[in-house]
């Protein structure tokens, strides 16, 4: 009797796996990468929440640490324990190690291949957004091949061979290549079919004029800023983009029946931990959750179709909570402001330590200016989500989300 109840239950398995009633595959992808954000840049911002509420004492979550998955990535390169942001980016988008300095080629310089890729030919649409230059490290990684990520223009003209349908973030770095002879990226762009948006209010106005966009900042609204980033966070006023504003445009412009994969990432909380400013990096850290809050109301409509991975590049900064003493003044931030009010990308290295700023008074420490080689967190959420729980590599999470997505793709 016994063995055939257990005949029965492995007949019906069976059945319940070639009939389709397996695991439901993620339709909706969203890849958030917070560039330099280790565990206890997240702690900072809970404290300084916490701070900001009235409370001296305590964490007041913010949103992503409420999700139900939790893991833990080495971030390594290929030849360095210390990775740099193209190669942590090649990991993250193509599932394979490379040296530091190249981006989206392996450490002989062959050319890898982003996961963008596969899951756009499977007839997914896909989105790439960044709050840094659109052909920096990490988003680059996404969609370009290049022995050397810092050769701007030639990785910024693959951007529309790629034929993705959506792209965000600030505008090219060396748009004219460094002869000033070559033909801009932009005028590339829309060669290829993008239409290109300066601000929220123009791309509304373009937004159905291709099914190919591409949003960059205002020129007027934020003449003020270097072009090449969105506005920093903590000055930033009520009509200048946000990464949340990008997102829900992504979502409105690339929802369909097929599904969408969308990697955002939160690129200045490393610039904030290069210049061991406290205040800017829990700021941008602060905004990437408004746009992660975005993503999880699509998710709450979608719970089983959806998913959501949170992870980072590496850590920067090498912060501690607690320099001196047992307690943390995280009010500090709002009480004094920011250590760098113009942080941009050509300065963001140039942090100043003094006896009386910011990180002293709050009592946090920083031990460089540059990248370190901890572990950095891993959350999800929703379809397939449980795969990325624990210990694993930065190239595991690609192949996690291919699996996740049901995608029939070899790594190899």
């Amino acid at each position: 009797m016994r063995k055939n109840i257990k005949l029965l239950l492995i007949a019906g398995l069976c059945l319940l796996t070639f009939s389709g009633c397996g695991p439901q595959p993620a339709k909706y992808v969203f890849y958030f990468i917070g560039d330099g954000m280790g565990f206890s840049h997240v702690s900072a911002a809970e404290a300084y929440k916490s701070a900001a509420s009235g409370e001296k004492v305590g964490r007041e979550n913010v949103l992503f640490t409420t999700f139900p998955v939790l893991g833990v990535a080495n971030t390594f390169s290929a030849n360095s324990n210390i990775t740099c942001s193209s190669a942590a980016g090649t990991a993250l988008a193509t599932g394979h190690k490379t040296n530091n300095n190249m981006l989206g080629v392996d450490p002989e310089g062959n050319n890898l291949t982003s996961i963008a890729y596969p899951i756009h030919e499977a007839g997914y649409k896909v989105g790439i957004m960044t709050t840094v230059n659109i052909n920096h490290a990490t988003p680059a990684s996404f969609y370009a091949n290049n022995i050397n990520r810092n050769n701007y223009y030639a990785i910024g003209s693959q951007l529309p061979e790629s034929g993705f349908e959506f792209f965000a973030g600030g505008d090219f770095a060396n748009p004219k290549d460094r002869s000033g002879d070559k033909e801009s990226l932009f005028d590339m762009c829309e060669g290829a079919g993008y239409s290109i948006s300066y601000g929220m209010n123009d791309y509304n106005s373009k937004k159905n004029n291709s099914e190919k966009v591409i949003i960059f900042q205002d020129r007027v609204t934020d003449s003020i800023y270097d072009y090449t980033q969105f506005p920093n966070a903590f000055k930033r006023s009520e009509n200048q983009i946000k990464l949340a504003q990008t997102l829900s445009a992504a979502i409105e412009k690339l929802n369909n029946d097929k599904g969408f994969f969308i990697m955002t990432e939160g690129g200045k909380i490393d610039w904030g931990a290069h210049s061991n400013d406290i205040a800017n990096t829990v700021y941008e850290l602060l905004d990437m959750e408004e746009a992660i809050a975005v993503a999880y109301d699509f998710y709450l409509a979608h719970p089983k179709e959806t998913l959501i991975v949170i992870s980072a590049d590496h850590e920067t900064g090498g912060i501690a909570l607690g320099k001196k003493g047992y307690y943390l003044n995280m009010g500090a931030i709002d009480q004094l402001g920011v250590e760098n009010d113009d942080v941009n990308g050509s300065n963001y290295m140039s942090g100043q330590v003094t006896e009386d700023n910011v990180s002293t008074i709050a009592n946090i420490g920083w031990t460089t200016p540059d990248h370190t080689g901890g572990a950095v967190p891993v959350w999800a959420i929703g379809a397939g989500s449980e795969a990325f729980a624990g210990s694993m590599d930065n190239t595991d999470i690609p192949k996690k989300i291919i699996a996740a997505m049901q995608i029939d793709y070899s790594f190899e």
